[in-house]
């Protein structure tokens, strides 16, 4: 008698040997990925991130009609330019008039600056970073809590729990060059707008490159976008939020300039986990040097960045930054160009690149639930096999079956299987193993994992007298 793991590997690998002729194998590197890899200019980078300093502030509620300083500027020149990168880009002010709430301490026009690349299909991947800056105090003048930057108390949601315990400055046109916090992510998000416009691929989804407003006084922009692409009932896959992408030299003397932080929201099988994953599979593919450092948590401790909002609403999201940070630097004005590192920085812009390049070229991901959003997962008819089953997605020639241990953090196996919407795999127990569905194009490329997840078990309440 054949052992379990025997058996069912034998009915896998005889599916895949039926299935291969049919199907590109995934996991190669896509020659155009990489092409549009070295496309990404770090002088541009560079470029980008000198002049968003000469704003001198792009704090939300500074000037918005001088032509040189202030949010007003530093939008309409972020607009300009991505309107300029391609005539394929869509480009916009994403735009809302909201009254003194919160942070927002008076009515304020609130503008995320929006680049759309329509793809084949009408689904969404964002790229996303807050272009907004922010300076409370210096940090000599810091030192609430006895640590210099950082308060005593928690942070609000959306506040940095590293930013001092003052009040905003009176003067809201305080000089705040805001160069890594969040220039960096700004600079890759507009980076990879001219590229992708440029790179002549056909791309499946439809590209969003976003520069948010408002992160600073709580996730403003994002949220109000979030809000409006629920009720407009938009698609969106992912959403890769890069918020600090260039310091290399922690506070504390460490420096770490061969990894980044991925953060992403739970539980363990949550759609921002599948694009968390998703990174660590692919970014070592075309960035073989940088190590991506997941980590199981939908922010830094006590902290939120934009990618919050949308997790809020529904959507899937991460948050993308540096390995160390130094808070000194941060909501100060020393953070300034001086401090970035422009290897490191360009390193992290071809992770995002290689990201969202392989998410866009693929199908969308299938879909492991049905209308009533139970999991197409089964016990087979033998009663102790697992049995797959999904809807097939638009354009996949294949998928591939992920499987691990159900204490394990990831993917420990994959199979991978020709045009069918049904799998059985022998002899193994479905409350032993997590499984997941991922999709397959022509050429390889690889969708978003959709997990088998069991569902919440309704609260039940037993009456007494």
């Amino acid at each position: 008698m054949r052992s379990l793991f025997s058996r069912a590997a034998g009915v896998c690998l005889l599916i895949v040997s039926a299935a291969s002729p049919a199907v590109a194998q995934p996991g190669s590197v896509d020659v155009r990925v990489a092409a549009l890899l070295d496309q990404v200019s770090d002088e541009r980078l560079t470029q980008i991130l000198a002049t968003l300093a000469t704003f001198g502030t792009r704090n939300t509620l500074s000037s918005t009609d001088l032509p040189a300083r202030g949010i007003g500027a530093a939008r309409q020149w972020i607009l300009d330019q991505m309107a300029q990168s391609s005539p394929k880009l869509q480009v916009s002010f994403d735009a809302y008039q909201i009254p003194a709430q919160g942070r927002i301490t008076r009515d304020v026009d609130i503008r995320n600056v929006m680049a759309v690349l329509p793809g084949r299909s009408p689904r969404r991947i964002y790229i996303s970073a807050h272009y907004d800056s922010l300076a409370l105090v210096r940090r000599a003048d810091a030192t609430a809590g006895g640590t210099p930057g950082r308060p005593a108390t928690p942070a609000s949601p959306g506040q940095r729990a590293d930013a001092p315990a003052a009040a905003p400055p009176a003067n809201l046109d305080n000089t705040a060059p805001g160069v890594n916090d969040d220039g960096t992510g700004t600079a890759v998000v507009m980076e990879l707008a001219r590229v992708f416009a440029q790179s002549g691929i056909d791309f499946d989804a439809t590209l969003v490159f976003i520069a948010l407003a408002g992160e600073e006084q709580g996730l403003i922009g994002a949220r109000l976008h979030a809000q409006k692409a629920v009720a407009d009932r938009i698609r969106i896959d992912a959403v890769l939020n890069n918020d600090m992408l260039g310091n290399a030299a922690g506070g504390n003397g460490v420096v770490d300039g061969e990894s980044v932080r991925v953060f992403s929201e739970g539980p363990e099988d949550s759609a921002s986990r599948q694009v968390a994953r998703y990174i660590a599979r692919v970014a070592p593919r075309y960035v073989p040097s940088h190590r991506i450092v997941l980590i199981a948590r939908h922010d830094r401790f006590g902290r939120g960045g934009d990618h919050t909002a949308f997790n809020q609403h529904g959507f899937a999201g991460v948050r993308i930054t540096e390995a160390n940070e130094h808070y000194g630097r941060q909501h100060t004005v020393d953070d300034t160009l001086d401090n970035v590192s422009r290897p490191y920085l360009l390193k992290n812009a071809r992770v995002n690149a290689a990201v969202l390049a392989s998410l866009a070229l693929a199908p969308p991901a299938p879909a492991t639930a049905d209308e009533r959003g139970q999991p197409m997962l089964g016990r087979g008819p033998s009663g102790y096999d697992a049995n797959l089953r999904w809807v097939a997605s638009p354009g996949a020639v294949g998928y591939s079956i992920y499987r691990r241990d159900a204490w394990a953090p990831d993917w420990q196996h994959v199979v991978v299987v020709g045009p069918v919407t049904q799998f059985v795999m022998p002899d193994v127990s479905i409350d032993d193993f997590v499984f997941g569905v991922a999709a397959l194009g022509a050429d390889g490329s690889e969708s978003l994992v959709s997990a088998y997840v069991n569902p919440p078990r309704a609260e039940s309440v037993v009456k007494v007298k």
